[in-house]
Parts: C-alpha cells; structure tokens; sequence
C-alpha cells in the first residue's frame, strides 16, 4: 500500500484543522503523497479536480470550510474520486453535528474514520464527550459501528485502543499502536489523510485498504515508541517511521501477533 502511494505520488486535497495542518502536510509527504491544502470556497471544486482522493476534517469548522467541503464533495463524487470524512468532536456542538449530517447527506462519502464519541454522537447515541477527545462511555462500540456503517452506507474506521474496521457485513480488529500516539495533536487527523491517500491508489475493496492502511499506521506508532518517550520526541520519531516503514516490517509484525493469539 505504501510502496504503491510513493510509486504513484496521488495529490491528496485536504480542507483540514488550522491546528494540524503543517503536522498533516508533511505526514502525506513522508508517505510519498502530495498535499494540497486549500479550504476557500472558490477554489475548493477546482483543487477537488486536480486531486486523486480527498480528505475533509471539521476540527476548526466555520461556515465557508463547510460550503468548501460542500462543494469539493460534490466535484469528488462527480469524479469518482474517493471521499475521507474525519468528524473531529462531532458531539462537542451542534453545529459540529449538524455539518457533519449535511455532509453525510449531502456528499458520498467512502470512509468515515472517528473514534467512540464522534460515532455515538453521529449515531445519536449517549456518551460522555471530552471536548473533542474520545470520552468514555459504556456502548458496544464494535456494535454500533457494524449498524452506523449499514445504516450510512460507508465503511466506517473507529479508532482507539483496539481499532475498528467495518463496511457493516465484514468486522476487523486492528491490536497495534500506543497509547502515546494520543499525546500528540493530530495523529488521528493525519490517518485519516493517509486513508485517503491509500485509496487513491489502491484496487482492493476500501475495507481491506482501510485495514492496510491502519495497520501500518499503528506499527509506525510502536516501532516510534521504541524510540521516544516523550511526546515532543515521539512526533519526530512517528514522522521519520511512516516515512521509513517497509512492507516486510508490517508483515513480520502482523506474523508475530497472529503467533501469540
């Protein structure tokens, strides 16, 4: 998956979070992607147009992000490119909540990649939100994510301790990563340009490049951790493995779990 995304180089749009977006540029360009960043709305159809796979993020959301995402969906689905939807503290406000349904309804949308809170606010279910964090609550988070993904008609990718991947009929449980990926801002926002990335190159059914993807990331994660103990030096450490993990790395790692299940 990745040596193919270096080999192609796809232009991944992103109208992403002002928080993370340097941090998401250059994870896309340490994968081998090319970024565009660019949320005007006048421009937004046109740079959806240049692209291979588009990525939308409501982290810093406000009215003209919304109508560039709007419109950039439209053009993406007109083309048949794919379409990533990260629905960053979906349930920290109502109009969060309410972007993220128009954009459901409005754009095809071929992953929905979030974590607990974000689905059980876009499923209409109750949880205790933490801002734009996952929060806790006491749902069957595989469960709901099986009926989210029938009931929208997306692949649906919940991130966390154990990872999520489901197109409704198929369940996959992703065991990698660590927990000091939470500790930095924008891990989450930039797998799900990764994501993005990966099915822009990808002929595989989207929830077995989706699993792909996520796996790889998640082993970047804790190969990275071997390396840093500390935040600040576990996102330098994070960069330079997405950037240097081969495919044989991953294999030997996703052997080995299956040898010790």
């Amino acid at each position: 998956m990745i040596q193919l995304i270096k080999e192609q180089n796809p232009v991944v749009h992103c109208i992403t979070n002002h928080v993370v977006s340097n941090f998401q540029a250059n994870g896309l360009l340490a994968i081998g992607a090319s970024p565009i960043m660019g949320e005007a709305p006048e421009e937004a159809a046109e740079l959806a147009s240049l692209s291979q796979a588009l990525s939308l993020n409501i982290g810093t959301l406000h009215t003209e992000s919304l109508k560039s995402m709007l419109l950039a969906g439209k053009r993406a689905n007109q083309l048949g490119i794919p379409v990533v939807l990260d629905p960053v503290g979906a349930g920290a406000s109502g109009f969060r909540l309410q972007a993220v349904r128009e954009i459901l309804g409005t754009v095809y949308v071929n992953v929905l990649r979030c974590n607990a809170g974000e689905l059980a606010a876009i499923a209409g279910e109750q949880w205790k939100s933490k801002g734009v964090d996952a929060g806790e609550g006491l749902l069957d988070v595989k469960a709901l994510a099986v009926v989210t993904s029938k009931k929208l008609g997306v692949v649906i990718a919940v991130t966390g301790p154990i990872d999520i991947v489901t197109d409704g009929e198929s369940v996959i449980e992703i065991p990698y990563g660590d927990p000091l990926m939470a500790s930095i801002t924008g891990t989450g926002c930039l797998l799900s340009s990764v994501v993005a990335a990966g099915l822009a190159v990808s002929t595989k059914k989207p929830i077995e490049t989706v699993r792909d993807v996520l796996r790889f990331y998640a082993i970047a994660g804790e190969q990275a951790r071997r390396e840093a103990q500390l935040p600040g030096d576990f996102q330098q450490a994070f960069m330079n493995r997405i950037a240097s993990l081969t495919d044989r790395e991953v294999s030997a790692r996703i052997s080995l779990q299956e040898e010790t299940v």
